[in-house]
């Protein structure tokens, strides 16, 4: 090897006990990796936990101020009034025998006259929920008051109660005042009854 031609200076005269040559960096401590990923893990934890909460603020789930919430007030519904006035057809719409009379025996035991309390068969075997059917939306009252009366049915306005004689007498007074409750499965045996 060629000797080099620059002149001598203090880094040529170094002892050759101390091993080193060139550029030399500290050791890395082996605890130091732990210590950045439990810091990464805690800093993913917390943005995770800050963008859950953002959301929920955001959609409205949680609430930052003091809303006074609304008081719920309770709606007192007195029960429907039962007029006597209307005629009863009971018909039943189950396979089971006897249910029309039974409830035909209530009706009257809550006030109406014996003679204005029809009972029948339905058309159908299986008609599903107990309904007490008005003919117009003057009657839904005392429909519901029957309804309530023999331990909650459904009620519904029905256009088979207009007359068939005379379309033009639908509203008329002198048309007789007339529900319908027709049984369901509702109150079938095996069923529980109100």
């Amino acid at each position: 090897m060629a000797r080099s031609t620059f002149p001598r200076d203090r880094f040529d005269d170094l002892p050759v006990e101390a091993g080193r040559v060139g550029a030399h960096r500290a050791e890395r401590p082996r605890s130091r990796g732990w210590i950045i990923f439990l810091w990464a893990a805690l800093a993913t934890v917390v943005l995770i936990i800050v963008g859950i909460f953002g959301v929920l603020v955001a959609s409205g789930r949680i609430s930052l101020g003091s809303d006074p919430s609304p008081t719920p007030t309770a709606v007192e519904t007195a029960p429907a009034a039962i007029d006597t006035s209307y005629s009863v057809v009971v018909l039943n719409g189950t396979a089971d025998e006897g249910l029309a009379g039974n409830l035909r025996d209530r009706i009257v035991e809550l006030g109406w006259p014996g003679d204005s309390v029809q009972t029948g068969d339905s058309d159908t075997t299986d008609f599903a929920t107990t309904t007490v059917y008005y003919r117009t939306a003057d009657d839904a009252e005392a429909a519901r008051g029957l309804a309530d009366a023999i331990g909650g049915a459904d009620i519904a306005e029905s256009d088979f109660l207009q007359p068939t004689d005379d379309p033009d007498t639908a509203d008329d007074e002198s048309v007789e005042k007339r529900l319908v409750v027709v049984i369901g499965l509702d109150r079938a045996a095996g069923q529980p009854t109100p």
